[in-house]
């Protein structure tokens, strides 16, 4: 199985996930709506219903509900 083109990383230590699409960084997400508004941009306006899938999204160091350390 090919790796998620989607990685949320871990929380950092101030706060926030760094976001990547194919090892590009987005941005720092503060929540969920932040990684939405990501997607949005690079062209996936339907990225809600990706946010649960694993073979679009890595969530590394917990899932959607883990937004700080």
């Amino acid at each position: 199985m090919a790796a998620a083109p989607i990685v949320v990383h871990p929380p950092s230590p101030t706060g926030g996930r760094r976001v990547t699409v194919r090892d590009e960084i987005l941005g720092l997400a503060y929540s969920d709506t932040d990684v939405l508004e990501f997607l949005r941009r690079v062209g996936l306006p339907d990225g809600e219903r990706l946010l649960d899938d694993p073979a679009w999204v890595e969530w590394r160091g917990g899932g959607p509900e883990v937004w700080t350390r």
